[in-house]
């Protein structure tokens, strides 16, 4: 008898591959989330103002920028695994800068490095794991993939409550340096996509591939069972190839492209500009740097249900209307933390935003790489990220400014309207990809 995709899913190679993506991703969020956590430990030691403070934050998104837009084109011309193990080196090297740096100029430095390794991961992690799921659960694993965030970022706020409590924030980065080691577990078990080796005119290596997985699925499957027969898809016209950049700009996927890279920089700039400072924003309302982030830990746990709701959704309802939904949660909740009249509404806005922020971030991801062919897939998503990056760079930096000369609201309103303006440019310019193959959305 048949068998479902669902089973090939969830009990085949198919599964360990994304468990290793999403694991490098967890380990790629902590090093991103920690410095919500140390940036006011970093400020004092280093005696920064609150300008200079914004500043190093934003030295990581610059390495993102770079990363992100290097690593997708890369990723389109030489192979999505190869591009995504370097991506681990580059981390894992300024994790561990980090820890050595003597001044703020050093320390730096070495957020751009681990910027670059960052903002490489993410476009390619994109990539793989869009070309391995299966259409109908697509939406749901890209989602469950940046769920990954919310946990990292959670556990990102338990370690550094430890070393903040008993060493520094330099023992945070050594010990982030440490997992750029799995890059190992991805070299051995993770196959180069397949789609992307057909699309190169390596026939016979995607085949490979593929064989390889369905012998593997065909010896868990119950007595009598049998793989569903692949799913002919109608050959499309035969284009010419461009460069993978210009393909973003070609026919329908010029407004995909405006589409896409609106919400992500806008979506990026109110993200960051608020998470980076959240910590420092409630030491700065005399609680201490362990209670701080005890606060912070403990309204992201909003963060799970958040992206579990997303992922979801993404399937039952669509990626456009899960993306609008989220921004504008996220923009009525992010308003309402910035204006809480008494702590306890701050604790309850804050869950809520970060309920809504998470579900944003899921369904951003899930939706992007979908947008694209294979021939420009992580390009595009490169590309996207890389323009939500600026965003990233200027967010902390701006708020570092509007902070002292228009207090605590103004800084959440600048957010609120950040993710207004993204869901707009979804709601007009967004297409549902919702149930349809990929070949069948982008080509």
């Amino acid at each position: 008898m048949p068998v479902s995709s669902s089973i090939v899913m969830n009990s085949t190679p198919l599964a360990l591959i994304f468990a290793i993506i999403a694991t490098a991703w967890f380990f790629d969020s902590i090093d991103l989330g920690s410095l919500t956590f140390l940036l006011g430990s970093i400020k004092s030691e280093f005696g920064l103002s609150t300008a200079q403070a914004g500043f190093l934050s934003s030295m990581s998104f610059v390495g993102m920028f770079l990363g992100a837009a290097i690593a997708g084109m890369a990723a389109d011309r030489i192979g999505r695994k190869l591009v995504f193990q370097i991506s681990m080196i580059f981390w894992g090297a300024g994790s561990l800068w980090c820890y050595y740096a003597p001044d703020p100029q050093t320390l730096g430095y070495a957020r751009l490095l681990l910027g670059f390794g960052m903002g490489m991961e993410f476009p390619v992690a994109l990539a793989i794991v869009s070309e391995f799921v299966p259409t109908a659960k697509r939406g749901r694993y890209l989602a469950l993939l940046e769920g990954f965030w919310p946990i990292g970022f959670i556990a990102a706020g338990l370690l550094s409550w430890f070393f903040l409590a008993h060493f520094s924030w330099r023992e945070m980065f050594l010990c982030q340096a440490i997992p750029a080691l799995f890059l190992f577990v991805v070299r051995f078990y993770v196959p180069e996509s397949p789609r992307w080796l057909a699309d190169q005119g390596r026939a016979a290596e995607a085949e490979k591939v593929m064989a390889a997985i369905e012998t593997k699925v065909a010896a868990r499957l119950p007595a009598g069972a049998t793989l569903d027969e692949p799913r002919p898809i109608a050959a499309g016209a035969k284009t010419e190839r461009r460069f993978s950049f210009l393909e973003l700009w070609s026919g329908e996927y010029a407004s995909r492209t405006v589409m896409i890279w609106l919400v992500w920089f806008f979506a990026l700039l109110g993200f960051y500009g608020l998470t980076t400072w959240l910590g420092a924003l409630l030491q700065a309302q005399g609680y201490t740097d362990t209670t701080s982030t005890a606060y912070v830990v403990l309204i992201a746990l909003a963060g799970i249900p958040g992206f579990i709701t997303a992922a979801w959704l993404v399937d039952a309802w669509g990626r456009k209307g899960t993306c609008a939904l989220m921004l504008i949660g996220s923009a009525v909740a992010v308003y309402a933390y910035g204006n809480a009249p008494s702590f306890t509404m701050l604790i309850v806005s804050g869950l809520i935003m970060q309920f809504f922020l998470f579900g944003m971030w899921s369904t951003l991801y899930a939706y992007t790489p979908e947008l694209y062919p294979t021939r420009a897939r992580a390009t595009g998503a490169g590309c996207a990220s890389a323009v939500g990056r600026i965003g990233s760079l200027i967010g902390p930096s701006l708020i570092g400014v509007v902070l002292p000369n228009l207090g605590n609201g103004s800084v959440f309103a600048l957010g609120a309207g950040s993710f207004i303006i993204a869901a707009v440019a979804v709601l007009a310019l967004g297409v549902e990809t919702r149930g349809k193959s990929l070949e069948e959305v982008s080509g």
